[in-house]
C-alpha cells in the first residue's frame, strides 16, 4: 500500500492533471468503441445460455419427455385441471433429467374440451424454476406441451409458427415430442417455447420491453378460474342469439347458412365487453386495462402502465401510428394470421390468444395458439362439440374460409372494434404495404412449393408416432386425411388470396357478398377433416339446404374508401357482425401474383431479417427463385438461425420509411449497452474525483 507521503508526492506531480485526463479519455474511447463497433470487431458481451434452441427445439427429430410424478399428484392434476395448480415432478428430456420441476394443466376452452371428450389428455405447462429458483433447461424457463386437440393434422400450430418465422415474426419455437408418464407412453404432443424470459432474451436481447398476454376470458392461462362456468354459458348461447342468414351457392345448389349473431355474446361472463384486450381506448384510468396488466409477463410499474395506455390512446386516434406501432412487424403478423383463418384470437369474438409487446411506447404482436386455425371458430366447425359431417354445410364452409376476405379478416366483431388492425388497414400507405407483404408471402411460401415441403417433411417425421399415439383425439386414418386436406386448403387459400391481391376476387366482406360468383370453389374439401372445435356443450353453425336462391346477410359494416395497391378504385373496409361472407363455388382459377424476392432469412445472431418489399418489386414478374431454405428440414430455419447466435436484437423497421424515431433509437442503444454506459459514467466520475483529490492534497 502507498503511504500518505507517496500519495502526496503523486498528487503534486506536475502532470497529474494530464495523467487523469488521458486515463479518462482512453476509458471513454474504449466504451464508445464497445458501444458502436463492438460487434464489428468481434467484441460481444457474455450472453445467456440459449442452447435449448438446438436441443429440445431441433425439429428435425422426434424428442422424448418422461415425467416422473407420484400417482396422487398426477391424479390431482387431472381431476382438478381447471385449478391449474402446479405439481412437483422430475422431467427427463432426451435422457437429461431435471428434478423438482413444476407442472400443471394449461389452456382455456381446451380444458373443458378435453373433459367433454372424456379424456385425460390435457395440455401441460412446465415451469423449470417453480420450486428451484433459477432452474432451467439449457436456458429455457417455461415449456408448453400442447395436446393438439381439435387438430387432426397435428400440424396447425407447427405450420403457422413456421409461417410466422418465415416472415420474420418473433414466434415460439416448436418440436414434436413423445410424452411418457412414469415411463409409459402417454401421448404425442407438440412442445412449444414459452413466451417468457428465455423467449425475450432470444428474440430481443436485453431490450425486451414489456410483454403482456391480454385475455378476455376469466380463466386465462395466467390465472386460475372456473372453466366449467364458461363452458356452460357457451353451451346455452344459441338459445339467446339472434340469427342472420347468408346465401351460399355451389355449382349445383343454393343453401341458406344460418349464422349466430356473435354481437349478442356479451353474456359470456362479460368476456365480450372487455374492450381493453381489443386495445380499444376508453379512458386514462389504470383499472380500465386490468385485463391487459394482469397478463404481464414481467414486473411492471405504474409508469409502464401509463406508457401502454398512452400508446393505446394514440393508436385509436390513428395519428402518427409508426410512433406507437411497429408497423412492419404487425402487418406481417396479420398477413400470416389472416391467411390461416384463426378466429380464436384478437380478430375473433374472444379477443385472446396473442401476446402484446411494448417497447419505448411502440406495440407489436407475438403469435400464440393456432390449434383452431383453418376453421370457422364462430360458425360451423367452430364453437361446438358436435362432430361435423361431410354435408353441404361443411363444403360451403370450406368455400367461405378459402375466400375469407384479407381486408376485413375478422369474425364475430367489426373491424372498427379491433383498432390495431383497423387503423393500419384504414391507412392507404399501410394497406398498400400490407398487400405487398401478402404478395411476398404467397409468392415465396406457397407459389414456390415451400409449404408442401414443410408439411411433407413434418408428416413423414411424425407419422409413426401418431399411429401409436395411445390417447389421440383422432384415428390414424383421420390424421392422414387431415394432412391431405390441409395441403389442399393451403393451395386453394393461396389461390384466392392471389386473386384478392390482383383484384379478380373481392377482398372485403361487402364486395364478396355482391360478387359471389368470383370466389374460388372449395366445395370439394371438408374442413372438419382437419379437426373440429370442442367446447363443453356445442355450438355449431346451423345450416339447412334450400332451393330458394335468395336470402339475406345481415351485416354491420365499417366502410372506409381506400385505394389499394392493386389499383382498385375503392377498397371497402367492412365486416359482418357475426356473419361470414356468402360463398359460391363457381369461381375459376384467377391468375396469381408473381412478385420476385427471396424469403426472409435469419442472420447469424438469430434475427429474422426484415425484408424490404418495394412497389417496383411487387410489380415485377415472378423470378421463380426458390427459397434458400426450401431444401432444409421443415421449420428448422428459425430454430437453427436462433441457435447460431446469442440472442435476437429488437426488430427494426425496414425501408417503408416508418422507422423508429431518433429518440427511440437512442434509447435502444442505451438500454442494450447499459454496462458500457455505466463504465463511461464511472470514468467521468473518477476524473472528477481525481481532480478534487489532487486539489485537496495540494492545499495541504
Amino acid at each position: 500500500m502507498y503511504e500518505l507521503k507517496e500519495v502526496t508526492q503523486l498528487a503534486n506531480h506536475k502532470n497529474i492533471n494530464k495523467i487523469c485526463i488521458i486515463i479518462s479519455v482512453v476509458t471513454i474511447l474504449i466504451a464508445i468503441i464497445y458501444i458502436f463497433f463492438g460487434q464489428t470487431l468481434g467484441i460481444t458481451a457474455k450472453t445467456a445460455d440459449l442452447s435449448y434452441t438446438t436441443k429440445l427445439f431441433d425439429d428435425s427429430t422426434v424428442h422424448t419427455i418422461n415425467i416422473e410424478i407420484s400417482d396422487s399428484d398426477w391424479n390431482d392434476l387431472q381431476a382438478n385441471a381447471a385449478d391449474k395448480d402446479y405439481q412437483q415432478c422430475a422431467i427427463t428430456i432426451d435422457g437429461e433429467t431435471l428434478q423438482n420441476v413444476g407442472i400443471r394443466a394449461k389452456g382455456n376452452s381446451s380444458l373443458s374440451g378435453v373433459t367433454s371428450l372424456d379424456s385425460e389428455r390435457y395440455s401441460l405447462k412446465v415451469d423449470f424454476d417453480q420450486y428451484n429458483d433459477g432452474e432451467n433447461y439449457h436456458g429455457l424457463d417455461k415449456l408448453n406441451l400442447n395436446n393438439v386437440i381439435s387438430d387432426n393434422t397435428y400440424l396447425k400450430d407447427y405450420l403457422t409458427y413456421d409461417m410466422m418465422n418465415y416472415m420474420g415474426i418473433a414466434a415460439p419455437l416448436t418440436s414434436f415430442t413423445r410424452i411418457s408418464i412414469n415411463g409409459e407412453y402417454f401421448g404425442f404432443y407438440l412442445a412449444v417455447e414459452g413466451v417468457d424470459e428465455a423467449f425475450a432474451e432470444r428474440n430481443y436481447g436485453s431490450d425486451s420491453g414489456n410483454i403482456y398476454k391480454p385475455d378476455s376470458m376469466e380463466n386465462n392461462d395466467n390465472a386460475a378460474g372456473d372453466m366449467g362456468e364458461v363452458a356452460a354459458d357457451m353451451a346455452q348461447m344459441p338459445d339467446a342469439m339472434t340469427q342472420a342468414t347468408a346465401t351460399t351457392q355451389t355449382a349445383d345448389k343454393t343453401q341458406i347458412a344460418t349464422l349466430p349473431d356473435m354481437s349478442q355474446m356479451a353474456g359470456m361472463g362479460g368476456m365480450m365487453s372487455k374492450t381493453d384486450v381489443a386495445l380499444v381506448y376508453s379512458d386514462d384510468q389504470l383499472s380500465s386495462y386490468e385485463n391487459i396488466f394482469n397478463g404481464a409477463i414481467f414486473d411492471i410499474t405504474t409508469a409502464d402502465k401509463k406508457t401502454l395506455i398512452n400508446s393505446i390512446k394514440q393508436l385509436n386516434e390513428g395519428e402518427n401510428l409508426a410512433d406507437v406501432v411497429d408497423v412492419d412487424e404487425v402487418l406481417k403478423y396479420f398477413v400470416v394470421h389472416s391467411f390461416v383463418d384463426n378466429f380464436d384470437s384478437y380478430t375473433g369474438s374472444l379477443m385472446h390468444n396473442y401476446y402484446l409487446r411494448e417497447v419505448n411506447g411502440q406495440l407489436s404482436v407475438i403469435p400464440w395458439d393456432y390449434n383452431l386455425a383453418f376453421m370457422n371458430f364462430s360458425g360451423g366447425g367452430g364453437q361446438g362439440g358436435g362432430a361435423a359431417t361431410t354435408t353441404a354445410s361443411t363444403v360451403d364452409e370450406a368455400t367461405t374460409l378459402v375466400n375469407y376476405p384479407i381486408d376485413t379478416p375478422v369474425s364475430g366483431t367489426t373491424l372498427a372494434d379491433r383498432p390495431l388492425l383497423n387503423e393500419l388497414l384504414s391507412n392507404e400507405e399501410y394497406l398498400s404495404l400490407y398487400h405487398q407483404y401478402y404478395n411476398q408471402f404467397i409468392t415465396d411460401y406457397f407459389d414456390s412449393g415451400h409449404y408442401t415441403a414443410v408439411i411433407d417433411t413434418a408428416a413423414s417425421l411424425i407419422s409413426s408416432s401418431v399411429e401409436t399415439d395411445p390417447t389421440a383425439f383422432c384415428t390414424y386414418q383421420e390424421y392422414q386425411d387431415g394432412v391431405a386436406v390441409l395441403k389442399e386448403f393451403c393451395a386453394l387459400r393461396a389461390e384466392s388470396v392471389s386473386g384478392q391481391l390482383d383484384g379478380t376476387i373481392p377482398s372485403t366482406t361487402t364486395e364478396q357478398t355482391e360478387q359471389p360468383t368470383t370466389l374460388i370453389d372449395a366445395s370439394s374439401i371438408d374442413i372438419s377433416t382437419m379437426g373440429t372445435n370442442t367446447v363443453g356443450g356445442g355450438m355449431n353453425m346451423q345450416k339447412t339446404a334450400s332451393s330458394d336462391t335468395s336470402a339475406t346477410a345481415t351485416t354491420t359494416e365499417n366502410t372506409k374508401t381506400t385505394e389499394t395497391a392493386s389499383n382498385k378504385t375503392t377498397g371497402t373496409t367492412t365486416n359482418g357482425a357475426g356473419a361470414n361472407p356468402p360463398t359460391n363455388g363457381a369461381g375459376g382459377n384467377p391468375p396469381t401474383n408473381g412478385a420476385g424476392g427471396n424469403p426472409p432469412t435469419n442472420d447469424t445472431g438469430g434475427n429474422p431479417a426484415k425484408t424490404d418489399v418495394s412497389t417496383s418489386e411487387t410489380a415485377a414478374a415472378a423470378t421463380g427463385t426458390t427459397p434458400a431454405n426450401e431444401t432444409a428440414v421443415a421449420g428448422t430455419a428459425a430454430a437453427t438461425a436462433d441457435a447460431t447466435g446469442a440472442s435476437n436484437q429488437a426488430p427494426t423497421m425496414n425501408g417503408s420509411g416508418k422507422g423508429l424515431s431518433n429518440a427511440n433509437s437512442l434509447t435502444e442503444i442505451i438500454s442494450s449497452n447499459l454496462s458500457a454506459i455505466i463504465l463511461l459514467g464511472g470514468s467521468l466520475l473518477l476524473l472528477i474525483i481525481g481532480i478534487l483529490v489532487t486539489k485537496l492534497f495540494r492545499r495541504r
